[in-house]
């Protein structure tokens, strides 16, 4: 059983949102330290980033107006990150917090319903989401001619409470509250998104779903706040690897429209 949501769902919004001032930071520092989380829906678009690079409140507006694609207003708040903090991080890439993570191989029923939404959206590029099981496949996609989407999925249950609207005028989005959505069975005890590569949230997270795609098998790691090494490898490495696959993606707005299961996973 898997729930898959589209780059428009108001939380994967506030992801891409988040994503993007992270792409900011490292546009203008090679090594920031930032973590972001954002609020929206009817309107308005509360952001708190925590940084340890300023980044301009109108790039933020800039970057809400082009995700949302209307007049959203953004209320942008920037506190430095803690001293203390800065301080563990000044002269090596250590463990930026706390966390468990366990990376699952990916099913062929998860890239299937991937596949699904990843065509829909092409077709719908507005709010939706899907779920499948072994006896169902769930369709509700707002803004879309039902009787298409009947015709293209007979089998589906499509929008079972009729046409709908959908996005942040409807309904409100938070960063990370859709991480079933970006990592199917896998689990973690953060976020993934609106962070830099400090992060364990972010990079061993990265690392361990792409270990277990590699070995075919579930991948559990933990890790304290200031480790040098997770799983045998120098947490320095980690964060190269998990740099690589941002990057490749073309960046962390990127990494936040599907998260690590997506189309092709």
């Amino acid at each position: 059983m898997f729930e898959k949501v589209n780059p428009m769902h108001p939380d994967k919004i506030a992801d891409r949102i988040a994503g993007a001032i992270v792409d900011e930071a490292y546009r203008l520092d090679a090594n920031p330290k930032i973590a972001v989380e954002v609020l929206i829906g009817h309107g308005i678009c509360h952001i708190i980033a925590e940084t340890s690079v300023n980044i301009h409140k109108d790039v933020v507006a800039e970057i809400v107006h082009r995700i949302t694609g209307d007049d959203t207003f953004a209320d942008y708040m920037e506190v430095p990150q803690d001293v203390h903090l800065a301080k563990n991080q000044a002269e090596q890439i250590r463990c930026g917090d706390n966390g468990i993570f366990k990376g699952m191989p990916v099913t062929d029923e998860q890239k299937a319903l991937c596949k699904t939404a990843d065509f829909i959206y092409g077709v719908y590029p507005y709010d939706g989401k899907y779920i499948m099981d072994e006896a169902r496949l769930i369709i509700c996609q707002s803004n879309a001619d039902t009787n298409h989407l009947k015709e293209s999925f007979p089998e589906a249950e499509i929008n079972p409470l009729g046409d709908w609207t959908g996005g942040p005028e409807v309904d409100t989005g938070a960063t990370n509250r859709k991480l079933g959505s970006d990592m199917a069975d896998s689990v973690t005890g953060g976020g993934l998104h609106g962070k830099d590569l400090s992060k364990a949230d972010v990079s061993v997270n990265i690392y361990a779903w792409l270990k277990a795609q590699e070995t075919g098998k579930p991948v559990e790691l933990c890790c304290a706040i200031g480790d040098t090494k997770v799983d045998g490898i120098p947490y320095e490495e980690i964060v190269r690897i998990a740099g690589k696959y941002i990057s490749d993606l073309g960046g962390f707005e990127k990494f936040a429209e599907w998260g690590l299961v997506r189309h092709g996973a």
